[in-house]
């Protein structure tokens, strides 16, 4: 799976990187860093809870 960030629609309301900070990073702008677009399968439902949490739904996660 892979993760796909829309800047246009980030806020950096820094959800993400709550859930899953080894995936997500925002810096003090609050622009937000995707640190590994490829997810590990053991990492999928962290990944997967850390999209669901962004409240402008800036996040995706694709099947490759």
């Amino acid at each position: 799976m892979r993760i796909e960030l829309d800047r246009n629609r980030c806020e950096g309301h820094a959800m993400c990187e709550a859930v899953a900070p080894e995936f997500f990073s925002v810096d003090d702008e609050g622009e937000l860093t995707v640190k590994a677009e490829e997810v590990p399968e053991p990492d999928k439902a962290a990944v997967h809870a850390a999209v669901l949490s962004c409240p402008v739904n800036a996040l995706k996660l694709l099947s490759r």
